[in-house]
């Protein structure tokens, strides 16, 4: 687990994602959309985007991920998933739990083809929450 924290870790510092006084990466969110499933499993449709400014930290030192939402969502991170990478993402995922105990996987996904546009996923059995975000701006 210490190398795969490692790797997180150099890989956000080579995308110049790393704060110099340490390992807390702050991001701002611009938009968000939630998809649910049905009483038949099926995934439905995505909400329409809505335009939200909030604060995004992940904290590899306490291991954990905070979206400063109106109602703060706290997730403990509990295994780093190896990066993930194809022609068109790169996707750092985390395996968590949230503040109410359920299990979920986050993501951050960087779009190569998007002009390296990024969001992170949150994903749920039976919804996913995904935000539009940026690198943060003091």
């Amino acid at each position: 687990m210490a190398k795969i924290k490692t790797i997180i870790v150099l890989a956000f510092f080579a995308m110049g994602l790393q704060q110099s006084y340490g390992q807390t990466y702050r991001f701002t969110t611009s938009g968000l959309s939630v998809m649910h499933k049905d009483q038949k499993g099926k995934w439905g449709k995505w909400s329409d985007l809505d335009l939200v400014n909030i604060l995004v930290a992940l904290d590899t030192d306490k291991s954990r991920i905070v979206v400063y939402s109106e109602v703060i969502q706290l997730f403990e991170i509990i295994d780093y998933v190896p990066l993930t990478e194809n022609e068109t993402d790169s996707v750092y995922s985390f395996t968590c739990k949230d503040n109410n105990g359920d299990d979920c996987t986050l993501s951050i996904i960087t779009r190569k083809k998007q002009d390296n546009r990024k969001q992170l996923y949150i994903n749920y059995d039976n919804r996913i929450i995904v935000y539009n975000i940026s690198n943060y701006k003091s």
